[in-house]
């Protein structure tokens, strides 16, 4: 039987040559996403008067991350972003594993309706939710308040992520959960005991999204907030002024938010890659 060969990209050239292009490919898209965020970091280093000359110049300072460390709402942005970020996490995973284990392991009426609700939610535009949501917020009286964010954020994750909790079960073999119900163990307890420790790589990549997610929203946050409960994607348009932007203070505030999500993102990798292979 002949053996069936994956055709080479680029057969024309030398292997060299394509691991060559390969390499500065690499390179370019590396360079492309890094840039930026070099840019910004040298930004937040220089004085206001030297931020349209960051390429020129030796003059650097950490002034910038002093005053805005001195602004006391910043600080509680910081704060209030990384309580809602957690709080949003835990909440979101309680509802999401248990909905993709339900989608996956259930065909029943309950399962179907539940189908069709986060099927038509996940239909509808993100942006659409903002006023819907501004309305039933103000109405309830939890505008400005934790809950208020809360809520939206949840919602969201439970629509978009118990797809993802569904692939997820649908790739695990249920043989020991069925040998877990004939032990005696109940529906609940063979959840628990048996479908929630084998899908734990998943579960950990979906709890880096949610937060990675809600720390870096906008939209609703700039919607459903305003100075009770500052967060960090706001407070940073603070310095955008009538007087001009003051994009040293900005880039430092930049910065100071990029890294917990780097370092998130850094420390939860492999849990991710680990969790899409399932």
């Amino acid at each position: 039987m002949a053996m069936v060969t994956r055709p080479q990209f680029l057969p024309g050239l030398p292997n060299w040559s394509r691991k060559t292009f390969f390499a500065l490919a690499l390179a370019a898209i590396c360079l492309a996403f890094a840039f930026p965020v070099l840019w910004l970091i040298l930004t937040s280093l220089r004085p206001e008067s030297g931020v349209y000359y960051v390429h020129r110049g030796t003059e650097f300072t950490l002034g910038n991350f002093r005053e805005v460390l001195g602004q006391e709402r910043i600080v509680d942005a910081f704060i209030n972003s990384a309580v809602i970020s957690t709080l949003a996490t835990v909440f979101s995973l309680l509802v999401t594993v248990s909905s993709g284990y339900m989608l996956s392991r259930f065909t029943g009426p309950a399962a179907r309706t539940w189908f069709g609700t986060i099927y038509v939610f996940r239909c509808v535009p993100y942006i659409s939710w903002v006023l819907p949501l501004y309305f039933v917020v103000q109405s309830w009286g939890i505008y400005d308040t934790y809950v208020g964010l809360l809520l939206p954020h949840i919602a969201v994750h439970i629509c978009f992520f118990s797809w993802l909790m569904k692939g997820f079960f649908d790739g695990i073999d249920p043989s020991m959960e069925y040998a877990a119900l004939i032990d005696g163990c109940s529906r609940w307890g063979a959840f628990i005991r048996v479908a929630i420790p084998s899908a734990l790589p998943a579960i950990s990549a979906l709890a880096v999204l949610c937060w990675l997610f809600t720390w870096n929203e906008f939209l609703f946050a700039l919607i459903l907030t305003g100075n009770r409960v500052p967060v960090i994607t706001v407070v940073m348009a603070q310095f955008v002024t009538e007087m001009g932007l003051h994009w040293n203070l900005m880039a430092a505030t930049a910065v100071m938010a990029l890294l917990p999500a780097f370092l998130i993102a850094l420390f939860g990798q492999k849990y991710v890659i680990q969790g899409l292979r399932i």
